[in-house]
């Protein structure tokens, strides 16, 4: 409804922004479903009465619109408009949204694991954060490139190497595997930091891989397809996928070339052997681009990284999704590529609260660094244990339900929150969770079994309830638009999780199949459209949706 009436006030006074005007549940039902006051807000800015702006802007609208007191706009939705809309909905193969991306181009940076290390519950929100973000700027149009920029280069391949030669077994070596990297890297840090000779050593076979070495590249590669492949386990049972997995190693080339030019721009300043970049005069401080040993450091990839990817793909905007301890880091990254040339993107980061696990803090130091697959093995078997009781074994429904609580329990937050990850709320069959939105498709489902085929035709839009249902339905374009705008899945998530609460609220108030048969088959048509749009929600989420549950 807001867009509606917005396209009112912009064709009543073309050329003004528009964008500020809500329309708002009416106060009093004898006024009508909406209400918008903004006409009066705009009297100094049109230089007219805000009952005059308000009779034009209600002489545009679409729906019955009466102008009340100074400047009040009372709209009243129609059973007609309302059918109407919603087979308009329910006929788009894109469910009403707006194809507002077509022809833009969209990086979304995210996941992002270090090479030779397990995944765990760590970077679960980066994961499911992005790939969320990702599905739903695809179904606006845009074309996506997903990047997972991932950490495989730098000094722990040199500790990395010389444990693979010493601290592992023949088979171990033979049969190598990321447990076994992530061992010999910690058996191989702790002897550097007991032995200067070790971690001479460690440095030596860190020049070579640098250096281009033959037999320390081959194993450095080996190590990198040998992560790929155990992430890229994780991403599939996640549902994520990625277009590139560009790591820091793709950038290390290009480095000197960005310093040179930072320098060549009268950028980057010498300071205690090192070069910086001064944002002090901005409140950012100063950013490192060069360490004084010669070494590059986060910021220098990454405006490498933002040159080819501008370069290569031309992007109308660019996303970062990380935990918001790293704002400092890309507030001084955005600041410097501005001052490089890099005006035409739009730079964006997506900052996200830490999660804790059962009310503790994760930690490696405290010992409950909790291993992703772990996570997800857990609840599948909460989940079969749960199906069991009730005389179900199907395996791979206990993972769809698993996977999409573990994954609902994230994205119904506000990526900015601090989350504490809890397995009561995240299987409740009620409530806020993911268990609770895929039962309420599966019941669809079941009762368009039971129902048969209905031919197309109207939507029952009469009563308190359906009309309360349909109205919400039409919101799901605007949901899926602003969760994009906020970059913030959590939109979309508390929208279908209202929705579900409606249609609930609608089933218990409506008989369905015990009515009459005309009325049968539009309530089922609003049942069945309900169903695709939650189902449609919830793929754009990544979680799945089973028929039966």
């Amino acid at each position: 409804m807001n867009g509606i009436v917005q396209q009112a006030f912009e064709q009543a006074f073309p050329g003004e922004d528009f964008s500020f005007v809500r329309v708002l549940p009416a106060t009093d039902p004898r006024f009508g479903d909406f209400q918008c006051n903004d006409a009066l807000k705009l009297a100094k800015t049109l230089k007219l009465p805000p009952r005059a702006i308000a009779e034009k802007v209600a002489a545009r609208l679409p729906v019955k619109a009466e102008v009340a007191g100074p400047g009040f706009i009372n709209i009243t939705i129609e059973p007609a408009w309302l059918d109407g809309r919603l087979r308009e909905l329910g006929a788009d193969a894109n469910l009403g949204i707006v194809q507002q991306g077509r022809g833009k181009k969209v990086v979304i940076d995210y996941s992002s694991p270090n090479a030779a290390k397990q995944m765990h519950i760590g970077h679960i929100r980066s994961t499911v954060i992005g790939g969320a973000l990702d599905r739903i700027f695809r179904a606006l149009g845009y074309d996506v490139v997903a990047d997972n920029h991932l950490g495989d280069w730098g000094t722990q391949f040199g500790i990395l190497i010389k444990g693979y030669r010493e601290c592992l077994s023949a088979d171990e070596r033979e049969h190598l595997t990321v447990a076994n990297l992530e061992k010999c890297y910690v058996l191989s840090a702790a002897k550097a930091k007991e032995s200067e000779e070790w971690k001479d050593e460690c440095r030596r076979e860190l020049v070579k891989l640098q250096q281009g070495d033959r037999e320390n590249l081959a194993l450095w590669k080996r190590f990198i397809d040998i992560s790929i492949g155990e992430f890229e386990r994780m991403y599939d049972k996640l549902g994520v996928k990625f277009d590139t997995y560009r790591g820091e190693s793709y950038y290390n080339p290009m480095m000197p070339g960005v310093v040179a030019k930072l320098q060549e721009l009268g950028l980057a300043e010498e300071s205690e052997g090192a070069l910086i970049v001064n944002l002090e005069g901005e409140g950012l401080g100063v950013a490192i681009v060069r360490k004084s040993d010669g070494g590059y450091n986060y910021t220098t990839s990454d405006l490498a990284c933002v040159e080819s990817r501008v370069r290569d793909y031309n992007p109308e905007r660019i996303i970062y999704v990380t935990d918001d301890r790293q704002q400092l880091h890309f507030r001084q990254f955005f600041s410097i590529a501005r001052k490089l040339g890099f005006k035409d993107v739009q730079l964006v980061h997506v900052p996200f609260g830490l999660m804790s696990y059962q009310g503790k803090a994760i930690s490696t130091r405290e010992g409950n660094l909790i291993k992703l697959d772990d996570l997800l093995s857990e609840a599948v078997r909460r989940c079969a244990a749960t199906l069991a009781e009730r005389g179900n074994a199907d395996e791979r429904l206990a993972e769809q339900i698993g996977y999409g609580a573990v994954k609902y329990a994230d994205l119904s937050h506000d990526p900015a929150t601090a989350i504490d990850f809890n397995w009561d709320k995240a299987l409740a069959l009620d409530g806020n969770s993911g268990p609770y939105l895929q039962y309420a498709y599966a019941r669809v489902c079941s009762l368009k079994d039971k129902a048969g085929e209905v031919a197309p035709g109207a939507f029952a839009v009469a009563t308190p309830f359906e009309k309360q249902l349909a109205l919400q339905l039409l919101k799901f374009p605007s949901a899926v638009a602003r969760a994009a705008e906020a970059y913030k899945p959590s939109v979309l998530a508390e929208y279908l999780y209202q929705t579900c609460q409606l249609y609930s609220s609608f089933y218990q108030n409506s008989p369905v199949l015990k009515s009459e048969p005309e009325l049968r088959d539009a309530r089922l048509r609003l049942c069945g459209l309900f169903g695709e749009i939650l189902r449609k929600g919830l793929e754009l989420l990544g979680i799945e949706t089973p028929s039966r549950i």
